[in-house]
């Protein structure tokens, strides 16, 4: 068994935490991103819910892109998620409508953050808690909005 207090790892600690709440249709929502070495941790909740985790990974698998994701072209749609990306239900969302919803959040905000930083590989893990799964335009734009703030 090794002994710990010999280990000498340079990690930040702890973690870079950012926190954004904002008030969608009524509803008070909280953002929080948690950067760890190895991934990042996004979680939105409303009204304390937070029963739905999904991970996708950001590692680059596109052969030639020197390590970094191939960003689409202006002439592409912007706000369509990458098509490269896929996101997992790794606990909850079995509620009809809350995967789908669940999937859509998860690689926007995947897409967002390997837009803003193209070399990025960490794994991303989101937790939801949204108060419906309703595929509503106006909370869709307004919760990628705080999140966009938290990142």
């Amino acid at each position: 068994m090794a002994d710990i207090s010999r280990l000498s790892l340079d990690l930040p600690f702890p973690a870079a935490t950012k926190r954004v709440s904002g008030d969608i249709k009524g509803i008070q929502t909280d953002i929080m991103t948690v950067k760890f070495s190895d991934k990042i941790m996004i979680t939105i909740s409303q009204q304390g819910r937070l029963g739905h985790w999904l991970h996708v990974p950001l590692e680059n698998k596109n052969p030639g892109t020197e390590g970094s994701h191939r960003i689409p072209d202006f002439a592409d749609d912007g706000l369509l998620p990458l098509s490269d990306l896929t996101a997992t239900s790794i606990l909850g969302g079995r509620v009809p409508g809350h995967e789908i919803v669940g999937q859509l959040y998860a690689r926007q905000i995947a897409s967002a953050i390997v837009t803003k930083t193209p070399q990025e590989n960490r794994l991303l893990v989101v937790g939801l808690g949204l108060k419906t799964a309703e595929a509503d335009r106006d909370v869709f734009f307004a919760v990628i909005d705080l999140v966009l703030q938290c990142i």
